[in-house]
């Protein structure tokens, strides 16, 4: 009997989830007990927030010499708990959400995301996606929640896929994606950028997010005789089905669109399995006009998204005249006197 390939990834990925749940539990209960020790005190330090700093002073040392050995009460501690219990005020919602992060993840929320409906969107990402410190600062600095939460996504997802999985596809997409790991070059095509995120799947996945399983770039589809080549294929095990990406440098153009729509159909009846659900496809292009690519979805039979992405930071417009070109700066150090001129 031949593998599923789709099949055995999902139980791949189910008994993966029950060695991580097990370990979660594991430190659970102890990281719970202690974020609502840190709120308790951080009530305790916000009720006599008039007597001023030497209060948090005065309660660290005296912290210090009861429980010599006890680490986390400095006196920056003292004032991160202080603050998440202003920043929290919600008993309830610190034990339900707030509890089930560890301190450190905390403490990066409290110093870099000042919205209250951005963190709390973090707070509940942290434990879903499994994400370690550096992975929620990599997140916050590279702007996830207002590319995947706030931003105007263009898809045909509400008319082409059923409740729930219309949403829960909408809620995958980002825009755009960053890619900023790919060296950036002007005459860059889209094989080069695919080459570059196969040869950094794992910074890929990151950026795409949880459930993403990489089937294969260059996927061949024979149809009718004809060969194809989908520029990057993925099971998505929480959407269940398969999820066709294609690559372009240039701008959104509508036969994209179509072209993308083929696939789809391709993979729908070549690959896919009972107990799948409908193909998604994404196309991803370094620019795109909205109404355009909403007038070219409108009437596609397949779910499609269309995105932008951004493969590093661009250099603010009004530096571009600033700065010294390549060949200036080798005249410029072609005048520097040697290291032995001037020497006796």
């Amino acid at each position: 009997m031949l593998m599923n390939q789709a099949e055995y990834l999902e139980i791949a990925a189910s008994v993966k989830r029950r060695i991580q749940e097990a370990r979660y539990r594991a430190v659970f209960h102890a990281n719970r007990e202690l974020i609502l020790l840190y709120y308790g005190i951080g009530q305790v330090i916000n009720a006599h927030k008039s007597w001023g700093n030497k209060f948090i002073d005065n309660l660290a040392k005296d912290i210090k010499l009861t429980f010599p050995e006890a680490t986390g009460y400095s006196i920056r501690n003292l004032k991160y708990m202080a603050k998440m219990a202003e920043s929290f005020p919600e008993e309830e919602f610190v034990q339900q959400a707030v509890a089930q992060i560890p301190w450190g993840h905390v403490v990066v929320l409290l110093d870099r995301v000042h919205d209250p409906a951005e963190r709390e969107w973090y707070i509940r990402q942290i434990p879903a996606q499994g994400w370690s410190r550096n992975v929620l600062l990599h997140q916050i600095e590279g702007g996830l929640y207002q590319r995947q939460v706030i931003a105007n996504k263009i898809t045909n997802f509400e008319h082409r896929l059923p409740l729930p999985q219309s949403e829960l596809a909408l809620q995958t997409m980002k825009d755009p994606y960053i890619f900023d790991f790919i060296t950036c070059q002007e005459d860059i095509v889209e094989r080069d950028i695919e080459r570059a995120l196969v040869r950094d799947v794992t910074k890929l996945l990151l950026e795409l997010g949880t459930g993403f399983a990489f089937m294969g770039n260059q996927y061949h589809l024979n149809v009718g005789g004809d060969d194809f080549y989908v520029d990057l294929l993925f099971y998505n095990l929480n959407l269940r089905c398969y999820v066709v990406i294609e690559l372009k440098t240039g701008d959104f153009k509508p036969e994209y669109a179509g072209q993308i729509n083929f696939y789809l159909s391709a993979v729908d009846g070549i690959l896919k399995q009972e107990g799948d659900n409908p193909s998604i496809g994404l196309l991803l292009c370094k620019q795109k006009n909205d109404l355009v690519a909403e007038y070219a979805l409108k009437d596609m039979s397949k779910p499609i998204g269309v995105s932008a992405y951004q493969i590093t930071r661009q250099l603010p417009a009004e530096f571009g005249g600033k700065l010294p070109s390549v060949e200036d700066l080798r005249n410029r150090i072609g005048k520097l006197p040697n290291d032995g001129e001037g020497k006796a």
